[in-house]
């Protein structure tokens, strides 16, 4: 299963380089989800930060982070995943909106790739999303798909794969509008 999606850009930013923004989510052997974000634009007008070991770091979404959101269909409980370009990441548990939850297990850190060439920079995230979020086989999941992009004058633009009224909120119910189905190992 492979499903590829176009974020669109919410009023609220700015976003003079980047043209386009797809994202594509697959299952991986073993319970981890495969996340590909593409920036088609300028990018010498973007801001990324420069790369670093791997590690976890909060405020990822104040600069250029790519983010997923994934719950059980019809459950409250959600988590989010933050990827920098850096190599940084994030993850939280939430027992319903914005209600945050200590997390039940120490998260896997995700793998994390970026490269950029000419127009295009892509970055990877794999999650071993079945550490964190028990389901059975066949289960459904709800996925929000977002990105918060800087341009070089530190200027930010929001994009997701729907957007609620009013500001940008990832977070929100209405943002989780893309179904996958667990495999059946």
């Amino acid at each position: 299963m492979r499903q590829s999606v176009v974020l669109a850009r919410h009023s609220d930013g700015d976003s003079i380089a980047v043209e386009k923004i797809e994202a594509t989510v697959s299952w991986n052997d073993g319970g981890s989800i495969a996340l590909a974000y593409t920036i088609r634009g300028e990018l010498n007008r973007l801001r990324f930060s420069r790369h670093l070991p791997p590690r976890k770091s909060d405020r990822l979404w104040e600069h250029t982070c790519f983010e997923a959101f994934v719950a059980i269909k019809d459950q409250l409980s959600y988590y989010e995943f933050n990827f920098a370009p850096s190599g940084e990441w994030a993850v939280y548990a939430f027992r319903a909106y914005r209600e945050a939850a200590a997390l039940p297990i120490e998260p896997t850190a995700p793998r994390i790739a970026a490269r950029s060439a000419g127009d295009r920079f892509e970055l990877a995230a794999t999650i071993a999303i079945d550490r964190l979020l028990p389901f059975r086989p066949g289960a459904r999941l709800s996925v929000a798909l977002s990105a918060v992009i800087e341009d070089n004058r530190g200027m930010l633009s929001y994009w997701a794969l729907k957007h609620p009224p009013g500001k940008p909120d990832f977070h929100h119910p209405d943002s989780f509008a893309l179904e996958i189905e667990a495999p059946g190992w």
